[in-house]
C-alpha cells in the first residue's frame, strides 16, 4: 500500500512542475521582448492563430455566417479570412495553390507581339467577265436569209460573217448611194463651188447612212466598183468569243429588238464566292487567291479579289466578292464550281493570345493574368479578328503578360463569388 502511494505522490510532483514550468516561461515573455501583439502576429504569420472573420455561404456569397455552418443541402460553409478581405482577394483575384493548379489542369501561354495571317475557305462559281459580252441586234427589219454560224459554242474572230441579212431599207440605201456617186461624178468639176460642195456632201451623207446600218466595209466597196445594189448584207462579229447564244434562224424576220447573238470573250472571267460574316473582316479588295478545280487536278490558278459586293444574301447571311482570272487557254468554264483559298491580308504587330484564353459572357470578354505565383487577375479585354485558334488583343493586356489558357471556368467561378462577396461586404460598410 505505501509503494503505491509514493508512485502517485512521484507523479504529482512531476505534472506540478511542468506546470510551473510553462507558468514561468509564459510570465517571463516580457523579459525577452515579444508581447502579445506580436506573438498574436507571429502566429498568424505561422498560420496558427488565423481565424476567419466570416463563413459564407458555398453556393450563395451574399449568405454569411458569424461561426462555422452549414446550408440546406448539408454543405459547410466556407471561410473567409481577415488577410484575404485586406489584401483585395475579393475584388476577384484568386489565389490557387501549385498542387491544385495541376490538378485541376491550369496552363498558362504568354501574350506575344507578332504577326498573326488568316486564310479564308469558300466555294466559288465560275462566271462570265460581264465587260467581254457582246450582244447583237439588227439595226434594221429584215429577213434572215443566211445563217453563217448556227451553232452555240463555235469561236469567232472579230469580223467573222455572222448572217446575211435582206432589207428593203437597206436596198434601198444602197440606190441612194449610188445615184449619189453617179451625180457626185457628173458634178465634181463644175465651176460653181456650191454645186461641187452639194454633190460631195450628198455622196459623202448617203455613204454614212450605209455605213450607219453595219453594212460592211468590203460589200460598200464591191457597192462602188459595180454601181449593183446587192440584196443580200453580211452582219459580221463585233468582237472575238464564244457564241453562247442564237436568237433567230434563216428565214426569221428579225427586227431591232430581236437578239440575233450573244458572244462572250473566255479569255478573262469571274468567279463568285460567297465569305460568311465572321471571316468578312479579314478579307480587302487585292487580296491574292488560289483556285482549284476538281476536273484540273494538281492545277492551281491564281488571281486577287477585284470586289466586295456592298450587301449580304438573303437567305445564305453572305457576302459575295469578285475574282478575276485570265484564261487564256478557255481551261476555265463559266458555270463550274471552285475551291477558294483568299490569302487574307496579314496583320503585323499586334498582340495575340489564345482564343480559348477568353472568357465571353454577352458584352464582356476577359481573361485572368498571372500576377504571381498562384495569384490570377481578372481583366476585361477588347478583341480584334481571330483566326487559327488566336486571337488579336487591341486593349486591356500588355505584349509580355501571362495568361491562363486552360481551367480559366473553374478560376472564373472562384472570382465570381469572391467578387459577390466583395461588393456586399462595400454595402454592408456603407450602410448606417
Amino acid at each position: 500500500m505505501n509503494s503505491k502511494l509514493n508512485v502517485y505522490l512521484v507523479a504529482l510532483l512531476v505534472v506540478v512542475g511542468a506546470g510551473g514550468y510553462w507558468f514561468g516561461k509564459s510570465s517571463r515573455l516580457p523579459e525577452s521582448g515579444m508581447n502579445d501583439s506580436s506573438l498574436a502576429t507571429s502566429l498568424a504569420s505561422s498560420g496558427e492563430a488565423q481565424k476567419p472573420a466570416f463563413y459564407r455561404h458555398p453556393m450563395n456569397p451574399e449568405i454569411t455566417s458569424p461561426v462555422p455552418a452549414k446550408g440546406s443541402m448539408g454543405m459547410d460553409y466556407i471561410a473567409v479570412y481577415a488577410n484575404d478581405i485586406e489584401n483585395g482577394a475579393l475584388a476577384g483575384t484568386v489565389r490557387i495553390d501549385s498542387v491544385v493548379q495541376q490538378n485541376i489542369g491550369v496552363r498558362i501561354a504568354r501574350a506575344k507581339l507578332t504577326s498573326l495571317s488568316h486564310s479564308v475557305r469558300a466555294v466559288g462559281r465560275i462566271d462570265y467577265d460581264e465587260r467581254r459580252i457582246t450582244q447583237l441586234h439588227p439595226k434594221i427589219d429584215g429577213w434572215i436569209e443566211k445563217l453563217y454560224v448556227d451553232i452555240t459554242g463555235e469561236q469567232v474572230e472579230k469580223d467573222t460573217i455572222l448572217l446575211g441579212l435582206y432589207s428593203p431599207k437597206l436596198v434601198a440605201s444602197q440606190q441612194e448611194y449610188v445615184l449619189a456617186l453617179r451625180n457626185y461624178e457628173t458634178l465634181k468639176n463644175s465651176p460653181v463651188d456650191d454645186i461641187r460642195k452639194g454633190a460631195r456632201e450628198l455622196m459623202q451623207s448617203s455613204r454614212a447612212r450605209l455605213e450607219f446600218f453595219d453594212v460592211p466595209e468590203h460589200q460598200i466597196l464591191e457597192l462602188e466598183k459595180t454601181r449593183s445594189p446587192q440584196k443580200t448584207l453580211h452582219i459580221h462579229s463585233p468582237a472575238a468569243g464564244i457564241v453562247t447564244r442564237i436568237g433567230a434562224r434563216e428565214g426569221q424576220h428579225v427586227t431591232p429588238q430581236t437578239e440575233l447573238y450573244m458572244i462572250a470573250d473566255l479569255s478573262r472571267v469571274w468567279v463568285y464566292a460567297d465569305i460568311f460574316e465572321n471571316d468578312l473582316a479579314w478579307v480587302k479588295v487585292g487580296d491574292a487567291v488560289d483556285m482549284t478545280l476538281a476536273s484540273l487536278p494538281g492545277e492551281t490558278f491564281q488571281g486577287r479579289v477585284a470586289y466586295i459586293y456592298p450587301y449580304a444574301e438573303t437567305k445564305t447571311r453572305t457576302v459575295k466578292i469578285r475574282i478575276e482570272l485570265d484564261n487564256p487557254e478557255l481551261k476555265l468554264k463559266p458555270e463550274t464550281f471552285a475551291q477558294i483559298i483568299v490569302r487574307a491580308s496579314k496583320q503585323d504587330q499586334v498582340i495575340v493570345i489564345p482564343a480559348e484564353s477568353v472568357l465571353r459572357s454577352g458584352s464582356v470578354n476577359r481573361v485572368f493574368v498571372v500576377r504571381g505565383p498562384g495569384k490570377f487577375e481578372p481583366r476585361e479585354v477588347e478583341l480584334g479578328l481571330q483566326a487559327d485558334g488566336r486571337v488579336i488583343v487591341l486593349a486591356g493586356i500588355r505584349a509580355g503578360e501571362q495568361v491562363v489558357s486552360s481551367a480559366q471556368f473553374l478560376i472564373d467561378s472562384e472570382s465570381s463569388l469572391r467578387e459577390a462577396t466583395a461588393k456586399m461586404l462595400d454595402s454592408a460598410e456603407a450602410s448606417p
